[in-house]
């Protein structure tokens, strides 16, 4: 379905954070057995960054491809799918590049790394492009009118 077909808003900052929230406990739900069973449980009580390859494959590179995957397969993620939102270009309205979701992984870090301005950007954007959406040329949309179907009674 493209963007043009429905009438669509832009998704603000509270859902999106829900959507993130969603998000970040699946992937806690996969991590943490894993790196527990390789690591033990004093995995969860060491301080050192990365604790050998397992860990950074199951906890850097997993959560990054699972993502841009999601986002190449469905323009959303399962939290983002939970709240009728996905992932377009800013300018066509149509799916974004692989290089676009590449880009706008990526732009995570940019958008984390000053206390999380580039993530907050959203609540005070025009078009609630946080700074990862800016640097790919994405916005984050979902349909308008997005509740249940009214309720209707015979007389």
């Amino acid at each position: 379905m493209e963007s043009n077909d429905i009438e669509l808003e832009y998704v603000g900052f509270w859902a999106r954070v829900g959507a993130s929230i969603i998000d970040s406990i699946l992937i806690c739900i996969i991590i943490w057995p894993v790196v527990t069973a390789v690591y033990g449980t004093d995995y969860w009580l060491d301080d050192t960054f990365i604790k050998g390859p397992v860990d950074f494959l199951v906890t850097w590179v997993f959560p990054a491809v699972a993502v841009v995957l999601f986002w190449i397969a469905k323009q959303a993620t399962p939290g983002k799918m939970a709240i009728s939102a996905r992932i377009v270009d800013a300018e066509t309205g149509k799916k974004p590049s692989k290089g676009q979701l590449t880009i706008r992984y990526l732009g995570y870090y940019v958008s984390m790394i000053p206390l999380f301005l580039g993530i907050f950007w959203v609540a005070f954007d025009r078009r609630k492009q946080a700074w990862h959406d800016k640097l790919a040329g994405t916005v984050v949309v979902r349909p308008k009118c997005r509740g249940p179907q009214a309720v209707v009674f015979k007389k």
